[in-house]
């Protein structure tokens, strides 16, 4: 594998702006990215966004169609660093946690984890009930990071830019990927006095 690639996934739950960041960020830091968006992202991302299905689709290196079983993807012995739904609808988030793999999002996020890769799902849901809990600890058991957009404060964020770049920041720090886009806790205080 010549660059580091990771797949990302877009679901129809509210908060495409963090798939979108993702896909610009990965683009800058020249991270090879594989695009699987679901129907219900598709009708979503003209409701939260400007912007049509082919800008988001340019942001990509490689883009499947959500039923192409037979993608790349959809192989473990396809290698990438691993895979990010963001966001993640609870029905993405129920299928992966029963295995029922009826899409390419859902079966890739299955081949992720079956090959021991760093799967993080950005669970988009408030409030939630007790299934939902139940699936968020069977993915969490099967090896799954579920980080659900949850803006920080302490760094004092003076726009929504910087709230999405925090967040997505930390989800990357999953990966290992540093984006040196985010204030992180304690940095910028400089050194204890005493």
């Amino acid at each position: 594998m010549s660059r580091e690639r990771i797949i990302v996934a877009i679901t129809g739950a509210s908060g495409h702006i963090y798939g979108i960041r993702l896909l610009e960020t990965l683009r800058e830091l020249q991270v090879e990215t594989h695009l699987v968006m679901s129907r219900s992202a598709v009708v979503a991302l003209a409701h939260e966004t400007d912007l049509k299905l082919k800008d988001v689709q340019q942001r990509a290196d490689v883009v499947y169609g959500n039923d192409d079983m037979a993608a790349a993807i959809s192989s473990g012995s396809f290698r990438t660093r691993g895979m990010i739904v963001a966001p993640c609808t609870t029905k993405t988030l129920g299928e992966i946690a029963s295995g029922a793999c009826s899409t390419l999002v859902s079966r890739a996020a299955d081949v992720t984890l079956k090959e021991r890769r760093r799967l993080v799902l950005m669970v988009r849901e408030t409030p939630l009930h007790l299934g939902h809990c139940r699936n968020m600890v069977a993915v969490t058991e099967f090896g799954a990071v579920v980080m659900p957009p949850v803006p920080a404060f302490y760094p004092r964020p003076r726009s929504i830019d910087e709230i999405v770049d925090h967040t997505v920041g930390r989800a990357l720090d999953l990966f290992d990927i540093d984006t040196g886009r985010f204030r992180r806790w304690k940095e910028a205080e400089g050194p204890a006095s005493g």
